[in-house]
């Protein structure tokens, strides 16, 4: 039973939500207020909607939050909920500053720029080039910063200047391991494509557990979750609540950062709009803002357009688009009412040819006029965990026409595991794109002998011929930031023999 409401201290935030039900942006406003507050710290929530006296409890059961008291009167309800577990001895505390505040929920205008800039000269990546995909293993230091960043009790100068330091040891172990292209180890990012909405404006991020009202049955989902070694409280998720701009970079403060801390050639790592399309319309969410997907998609390749202008002129060699969910498309099964996680997309899907379809037409809108030699595309069978048996498998056969067509100069595809099928299925693939093997899994959790990565790099050499194979681990080593798939000391182990191969094959004149 909730404790009496005399016995707690007073509120330290408390907001009206009138007569929004759980499963039309209360949950979102619930967020927005609760996450600032300090753990045993109150939130008193008032309500007009019967049904919110159903719905809280079971949220505060989901999300480790304690209802401390309700009450109920005719047509006006008041409930008190603590952040974590509450105590009676908790003082109330002041809320943080407002500058470590997350943004609010009011919308913001959508801003678009008058001119995009034009790509502009950067460094060429040579053949058998090695690199990583994308993510690296934050510190845990680097955890504690970002989980109170969004929580909105770290003002962004401090964030950001934690996460330079974590940048700075991302490079530095891949500079150790002899890497010819970097990245910045996406340690700014809760995950490889949610991250988008602590970016965009109208946009908010809140855990899977909020989320799991809006599916069919909650019960299931939340089984199969745990099936899946999804780690739902951790692992946030995008909410649109109004009209997607750009007001500020995505990405190109990351490209910032190392271009002034290295002459090598940067690649850049952004959520696909097939991906974001799919992981950020969810009814009763979304439909305030938008009337279906199809336009909600259109935002997205706006902004993401605005973003890879501003990437290619900023110097970026490489922008890559990360694609995992094609293949939850064609591999897939459904998750609480044709929904499934695969890395966090959880929105319904149609039948695998529209969705295809649909896939490879926003990909066309995104890269349209942009040099196709600049730019990649990542598909792999699902990264969350280093659980090999919960992940898709099945070989690139249904994706090949799509692979064949995208507008991209570059492939980069999980090959090191078996379940990504046998490579010579690749031969076919136009002679123009380059194609970034996998020769090491980052989820086995040892470096892989130099023989077993030279055969696999031999055989693409083979298969494709030296000047269009790049190497790479099959995916990133920390794709959602609290749960990496490798160690920091293992990822550089791997990248240093994917190193050790490439020079390996140049000495006998691969190239």
């Amino acid at each position: 039973m909730p404790s009496e409401v005399q016995r707690t201290p007073p509120p330290s935030a408390s907001f009206d939500g009138g007569a929004l039900d759980c499963g039309s942006g209360l949950l979102l406003l619930i967020r927005q207020h609760i996450d600032p507050l300090r753990e045993g710290q109150i939130l008193e929530i008032a309500s007009s909607e019967s049904s919110v006296c159903e719905d809280l409890p079971a949220w505060c059961r989901m999300t480790g939050n304690e209802l401390v008291s309700e009450e109920r009167g005719t047509g006006r309800y008041r409930f008190l909920v603590a952040k974590g577990k509450f105590s009676p001895s908790t003082p109330p505390g002041a809320p943080p500053p407002e500058r470590a505040r997350m943004p609010g929920r009011e919308l913001l205008p959508v801003r678009i720029p008058e001119v995009l800039p034009h790509p502009a000269p950067a460094p060429a990546i040579a053949p058998l080039s090695v690199m990583g995909v994308g993510s690296w293993p934050r510190p845990r230091w680097m955890l504690q910063a970002l989980h109170e960043y969004l929580d909105g009790r770290l003002p962004e100068a401090d964030f950001q200047a934690t996460a330079d330091d974590a940048v700075q040891l991302a490079l530095d172990a891949q500079l150790a391991a002899g890497v010819d292209v970097v990245t910045d180890g996406e340690q700014r990012r809760d995950n490889y494509a949610s991250f988008v909405a602590s970016r965009l404006d109208n946009c908010q991020l809140v855990p899977i557990t909020d989320l799991l009202p809006y599916v069919e049955d909650p019960a299931e989902f939340e089984r199969e979750l745990r099936a899946l070694d999804v780690p739902a409280g951790k692992v946030r998720h995008p909410a649109v609540f109004g009209p997607l701009s750009r007001g500020r970079p995505i990405a190109l403060h990351e490209l910032e950062f190392l271009k002034a801390r290295t002459s090598l050639p940067v690649k850049i790592a952004l959520p696909g709009p097939y991906l974001l399309a799919r992981t950020m319309w969810m009814e009763c969410i979304s439909d305030s803002a938008y009337r279906d997907r199809e336009a909600l998609a259109d935002d997205v390749v706006r902004v993401l357009r605005e973003e890879i202008h501003f990437l290619l002129a900023g110097g970026a060699s490489l922008v890559q688009l990360d694609e995992p969910v094609l293949s939850e498309v064609v591999f897939g099964g459904s998750v609480g009412g044709n929904r499934t996680f695969m890395c966090g997309a959880l929105g319904a899907r149609r039948d695998t040819p529209e969705e295809l379809a649909f896939a490879e037409d926003l990909l066309a809108r995104v890269t349209r006029g942009l040099p196709a030699d600049r730019l990649a595309l990542h598909v792999c069978r699902g990264n969350w965990t280093p659980d090999e048996s919960v992940a898709l498998r099945g070989d690139y056969r249904p994706l090949l026409g799509l692979l064949s067509r995208a507008p991209v100069g570059t492939l980069f595809l999980e090959l090191a595991t078996p379940r990504a099928g046998e490579m010579e299925i690749l031969a076919d693939l136009p002679r123009e794109k380059r194609i970034g093997v996998g020769v090491v899994n980052q989820k086995v959790p040892a470096v892989e002998p130099f023989q077993v990565v030279l055969e696999r790099a031999e055989r693409a050499v083979r298969l494709l011929g030296p000047e269009r194979v790049l190497l790479n681990p099959d995916c990133g080593f920390a794709t959602f930031a609290d749960n990496p798939v490798a160690s920091a000391e293992i990822a550089r182990g791997k990248l240093s023999v994917a190193v050790e191969v490439a020079r390996a094959l140049r000495g006998r004149g691969a190239t």
